[in-house]
């Protein structure tokens, strides 16, 4: 019988820990050409949207994510199918799920992008999504201090007190974008901005860059600049980028960016590119989100949850 899990079950059997190691194995399978991983759809009426992104992962399943978005928030669920049997097994909430393998997509590009030694963050973004990133890059790199930015003010000072505590780590609110990005090592960006956020001209040699708030292609977070000075372009799926990576669609439209260059993070997980060849050089990270994330972290709930005997089962239908 399908197993149900509510948000309340997701986060208590959700490590970061969980969500890297999965994300990880899955960029793996992309880049040995063993992921079938299908770019979102969006269905739209007057005063909803739906958004559907389906994936296949081999040793992990099939899986679907959709959400709506509509006058009552956004609304995520994640369906869960065994790959040999296609039987359905789970059905989850996905909203906390979304947040950590988001986190976890730019925790894996700065394993394998960023300098080793990277130890002071910069974050663009101080809303749900943020906390994920922080406790992700904090999880693979030695990170000693934190600058924090939001327009408004309140909301990056509250901020830096709750990550401050949460992490064990001094974050600071800071009051101008500039301030975020010189004498940083990662620059994290998780906003729906649609103007660039910082001038690629404050990076600092040697900087990488996680842009994880744009899927949209009028969105944009980082300018051509960044990416004209950036040694290595990667993203986490470069069909859905054509459509949706709204950065790197400006930037081809300013002859910056060329999408040739553009390296599947798979690519470098799996040994096939060897990603970062100089200290000095600048690195950057699309993150759309894509399906083959979702799947993976969901097997591991689904797993944890079986074996801790969490969840409610569904009647037993013809799905499963």
């Amino acid at each position: 019988m399908p197993l149900f899990l509510r948000e309340q079950d997701v986060g208590t059997l959700l490590t970061m820990e969980d969500a890297l190691e999965a994300v990880e194995e899955a960029f793996r399978f992309q880049g040995t050409g063993e992921v079938d991983n299908k770019p979102r759809q969006r269905a739209r009426l007057s005063e909803a949207m739906l958004q559907v992104m389906p994936a296949g992962v081999p040793g992990v399943g099939l899986g679907v994510k959709a959400y709506t978005v509509g006058s009552r928030g956004v609304r995520f669920v994640v369906l869960l199918w065994d790959e040999q049997s296609g039987d359905l097994e789970a059905v989850i909430e996905a909203g906390h799920m979304g947040q950590m393998r988001t986190g976890a997509a730019s925790g894996v590009a700065t394993k394998y992008l960023a300098r080793p030694d990277a130890s002071c963050v910069g974050i663009f973004g101080t809303g749900t999504q943020a906390p994920a990133q922080l406790e992700a890059v904090c999880s693979v790199r030695p990170v000693e201090m934190i600058r924090a930015y939001s327009p408004t003010l309140g909301h990056r000072q509250r901020f830096a007190v709750e990550m401050t505590e949460r992490l064990g780590l001094p974050v600071e609110p800071v009051d101008t974008p500039r301030e975020v990005v010189e004498e940083t090592d990662i620059v994290i960006t998780i906003t729906k901005a649609s103007k660039p956020l910082f001038d690629g001209d404050w990076l600092r040699p040697g900087a990488h860059v996680n842009a994880a708030g744009s899927n949209r292609s009028q969105a944009q977070e980082v300018d051509a600049r960044t990416l004209d000075r950036a040694a290595l372009v990667t993203i986490d799926d470069r069909e859905q980028g054509r459509i949706e990576a709204g950065d790197l669609l400006a930037a081809e439209r300013q002859s910056v960016l060329r999408w040739g260059e553009v390296v599947e993070l798979g690519q470098i997980v799996a040994g096939h590119h060897p990603g970062r060849r100089h200290r000095d050089s600048i690195t950057v990270f699309e993150s759309l989100g894509v399906a083959f994330e979702d799947v993976a972290v969901a097997r591991v709930v689904y797993g944890k949850a079986v074996d801790a005997g969490i969840g409610a089962h569904l009647p037993e239908t013809m799905l499963g």
